[in-house]
């Protein structure tokens, strides 16, 4: 086991995964400041929107105006989604620096998400990279159903790397691992990221943990020991699993910075600020927040002196 990293990267993808598959529609305005406020918090990375059809998915609709009206903070990056070529020529219109594209590792839920083998997909993304290359853009690559499907169950760890592989060898300069249905444990996500690690450098992997079984912090913690340094999570755990019906999906951002911040890791967040976010964020959505930690953060403060 290596030492535990000094510092973590934390990508927060709140605005775009997290709010993605809200049913009544989030003003532009409230989209807008969410981001600026994360950002105000210290993350250096947060995901804005993505660029694709309004059709599939309504709640991106804006993302012209999204990512053009950011009050941009110097040293953070606004990644946002495109899939295919057609989104990616309009993030970069609007101003995009960095773009993700996001296959499967899972051949039925290729199929069933995107309507496309996994073959196909990586042929679809793969003038998205040459493009992005060409424009100077950074690209990152997303892999869902790392430690299991909803369809076909569990995943082969040789598939998760074959696949993970395909996407850094196309131009991904990181490549993020998402349990999209929440159901992997410690010893599972050690033996999957030794796979993936003889095909892709560890230092270019990621980890985004849904939180489904409650097993999303035990397998952020056995990643950071096997080196594991980038993280992806949720304000508030936004972005519930679709495949789970009424489970959580996006871990906290606030659970995973007070658990990094005990264990002496370096994130650059201001854990007040973040949970303050939260809090704002689900009152405007009208719900609890999904952090344990921003709950408790929330309730020491409440206490009179």
């Amino acid at each position: 086991m290596a030492a535990l990293p000094a510092q973590v990267r934390i990508v927060e993808v709140g605005p775009r995964d997290g709010l993605q598959n809200e049913k009544a529609e989030v003003p532009t305005k409230v989209k807008l400041e969410l981001i600026e406020r994360l950002a105000d918090a210290g993350l250096s990375a947060v995901e804005a929107t993505a660029f694709v059809s309004p059709k599939w998915i309504p709640q991106m609709a804006d993302h012209t105006e999204v990512l053009e009206g950011i009050r941009r903070k110097p040293g953070v990056s606004y990644p946002v989604l495109t899939p295919n070529l057609k989104g990616f020529q309009a993030a970069l219109a609007a101003g995009a620096t960095e773009v993700a594209i996001f296959g499967a590792a899972s051949e039925a839920f290729s199929q069933k998400n995107i309507n496309c083998s996994i073959e196909e997909s990586l042929e679809r993304f793969r003038p998205v990279a040459d493009a992005a290359k060409a424009a100077k853009v950074k690209v990152r690559g997303y892999l869902s159903c790392v430690l299991g499907c909803p369809y076909e169950g569990e995943v082969p760890t040789q598939k998760v790397a074959e696949v993970a592989g395909a996407l850094y060898d196309m131009g991904c300069y990181e490549v993020s691992l998402g349990d999209t249905i929440g159901v992997g444990t410690p010893g599972r996500t050690q033996k999957m990221i030794e796979a993936v690690a003889r095909r892709v450098p560890l230092e270019r992997l990621a980890g985004h943990y849904h939180d489904t079984y409650g097993q999303a912090l035990a397998n952020i913690y056995a990643s950071l020991q096997l080196g594991v340094a980038t993280f992806d999570s949720s304000v508030a755990g936004l972005g519930g699993c679709p495949y789970a019906k009424g489970a959580s999906g996006n871990v906290a951002t606030e659970d995973v910075a007070y658990m990094l911040h005990g264990l002496g890791i370096h994130t650059g967040v201001d854990l007040d600020k973040l949970a303050a976010t939260g809090a704002w964020i689900s009152a405007v959505l009208g719900r609890e927040p999904g952090s344990k930690a921003g709950k408790a953060i929330a309730a020491k403060k409440a206490k009179p002196a």
